[in-house]
C-alpha cells in the first residue's frame, strides 16, 4: 500500500482492535484513541511508526504501526501490521484485579452453568 491513504478508524478495524468500523469511529470521537499522545479524529491518516494509545472496554492497547492494512484479515495476519507495546504490568494487573475470585460469583460472559457444574455446586452446598 505505498502512497495510498488510510484512515485510522479503518486501520483499527482491519487489525482487529474493534469489531466494526463504526465502533472504532465512536471510540475515536469519545477520545479513547490517541496518536502520539494527542487526541485524534477518525479521518486522520495512518503513517508507519505512529504510536497509538487505545482504550477499549476490555483492554488498554499501546501499539506502533509497522504496516498499513486497508482490509480485514485473519488475526494471525493482522498482528504483523503492528507491534503491541502495552506494558506487561498493565496486562497482569487487569487479570489479577478481578473481584470475582473473592465473591464466589461466576465471571460474566461464561453463560449458564452446565448440568455438571450444577451437580458440583449442589455437592458443595449439600443440596
Amino acid at each position: 500500500m505505498n502512497g495510498e491513504k488510510l484512515r485510522i478508524d479503518k486501520y483499527l478495524w482491519a487489525i482487529r482492535i474493534f469489531k466494526t468500523r463504526s465502533q472504532a469511529s465512536q471510540a475515536i470521537q469519545a477520545g479513547k484513541v490517541k496518536c502520539n499522545g494527542l487526541e485524534t479524529k477518525a479521518s486522520k491518516q495512518v503513517s508507519i511508526a505512529d504510536h497509538y494509545e487505545i482504550n477499549t472496554g476490555d483492554r488498554k492497547w499501546i501499539i506502533e504501526v509497522t504496516g498499513l492494512l486497508s482490509h480485514r484479515v485473519q488475526y494471525s495476519e493482522a498482528i504483523n501490521y503492528y507491534i503491541d507495546l502495552t506494558p506487561k504490568e498493565v496486562l497482569v494487573a487487569k487479570e489479577t484485579s478481578s473481584f470475582v475470585d473473592y465473591t464466589g460469583k461466576r465471571q460474566s460472559k461464561q453463560g449458564r452453568p452446565t448440568k455438571r457444574n450444577r451437580r458440583e455446586l449442589g455437592g458443595l452446598l449439600d443440596i
